[in-house]
């Protein structure tokens, strides 16, 4: 156990490499902190704080609070926490700290605090719908942990936002410990002085027990975790083989992740769905609030990515035509791509769709596949017929043909 005198100490020399090295990095003058006895995970961690924020900052800034209630209540971190909120606060409360869960992009989801933590949590924003992100508020342990994917400590002077210099924070990422899937991350938080070694190790264990009770929730509310997607010609979803009464514009943000699969942050959700009409990002996220909510919380954000299995009958097309199964992919095509839609994004991608097909058939017409195709677009049936059905093979779009266009 550490003294007193010993973490003083240490404070101490921290704060003095801080005070020497954080203005050199924030005028971007050449530094080597780790000489200093900065450990190179949180030299490194300053260097990319300084890119986005100032030291001088007061406290974490705050999501919308009904976007992360809602995004909490749907999460089966919500069901994992309620099997663990006495020992989660009994925890708070015997060791004096603020316990918090939070998502994978590091906004806290909840948390509750001990009689020490819990004013000073609240005057930095520790609190739901806090984004404890490296980008918004500098070196935390929150965020360390699940950039690392480990647990993290991160004492006194590390910060880097001088808000935060009279805490110690041991934080430690939530996996579903059956996949691996990482889900968030538990923090343990308290002042300097009461430091101790059992810290890291206590939120490690928190962690693990969160990830089995979330996995256990998961597991009962996962009716198979499919959405199904018809997005050619009359749009229409099935969760789990149920109907969702969806708006177009929910439609369309569905179609843009299935096609987008790794995911889009907001910026860029907002750019291939709006384009450069004169549509606020708040009213994306309400759209993201709400559609989560019909998706049983299994809309993931950070990026913005569908966390469920998705059976989409234009990446069925795509498949189909890729391995030269025309006739196929022509029987599953039902017509345009949300025929009508105002997203730019997509109206792009239906014209790659229906141009690789028509390509497809010109070059291989099957007799039953092209008098399919033609039921659909008549407008083509000069050109089918004026080339006898079948002209020089054009191929599919090259090397960009498994992407969406941007």
């Amino acid at each position: 156990m550490h003294t007193r005198s010993q973490l003083h100490r240490r404070r101490s020399l921290l704060a003095r490499a801080w005070d020497l090295h954080i203005p050199a990095i924030c005028d971007k003058r050449p530094v080597n902190a780790e000489r200093a006895g900065v450990r190179t995970e949180i030299a490194a961690s300053w260097e990319r704080s300084a890119a986005s924020i100032m030291p001088e900052v007061a406290g974490a800034p705050l999501a919308d609070l009904d976007e992360t209630r809602n995004a909490f209540q749907a999460s089966p971190l919500s069901a994992a926490v309620r099997q663990l909120e006495a020992q989660l606060q009994a925890a708070a409360d015997d060791g004096e700290l603020v316990v918090a869960v939070t998502d994978p992009g590091a906004r806290i989801l909840w948390t509750y605090g001990g009689a020490v933590m819990r004013r000073k949590a609240e005057k930095v924003n520790f609190v739901p719908g806090g984004r404890w992100d490296e980008a918004s508020v500098g070196t935390n342990a929150l965020d360390l942990a699940l950039r690392l994917d480990h647990a993290a400590t991160v004492y006194s002077a590390e910060h880097f936002s001088s808000c935060v210099h009279g805490w110690v924070c041991w934080a430690a990422p939530v996996h579903d410990p059956r996949t691996g899937r990482q889900f968030g991350v538990l923090d343990l938080s308290t002042t300097w002085d009461r430091s101790h070694p059992i810290g890291l190790a206590t939120a490690q264990a928190l962690a693990r027990l969160l990830g089995r009770e979330m996995r256990a929730a998961a597991g009962d509310m996962d009716h198979g975790g499919l959405l199904e997607l018809k997005l050619l010609g009359q749009p229409s979803a099935q969760l789990d083989g149920i109907p969702l009464r969806l708006t177009r514009r929910q439609i369309e943000i569905l179609a843009l992740l299935a096609l987008n699969p790794d995911g889009l942050d907001l910026g860029e959700l907002h750019s291939r769905l709006y384009g450069d009409r004169q549509v606020s990002q708040g009213t994306l996220k309400a759209e993201m609030s709400q559609l989560r909510a019909l998706l049983g919380g299994r809309l993931e954000s950070r990026p913005y990515r569908i966390g469920l299995d998705v059976r989409c009958d234009v990446t069925e097309v795509l498949h189909r035509l890729r391995a030269g199964d025309v006739a196929g992919a022509t029987e599953l095509y039902g017509g345009e791509l949300l025929p009508g839609s105002e997203s730019p994004a997509l109206a792009e991608f239906g014209n790659f769709l229906t141009v690789a097909l028509r390509n497809a058939l010109l070059a291989d017409p099957h007799p039953a596949a092209v008098q399919r195709y033609l039921e659909l677009a008549p407008y083509d049936l000069d050109l089918f017929g004026s080339t006898g059905g079948r002209r020089p093979a054009t191929g599919l779009p090259g090397p960009g043909y498994d992407q969406l266009p941007h």
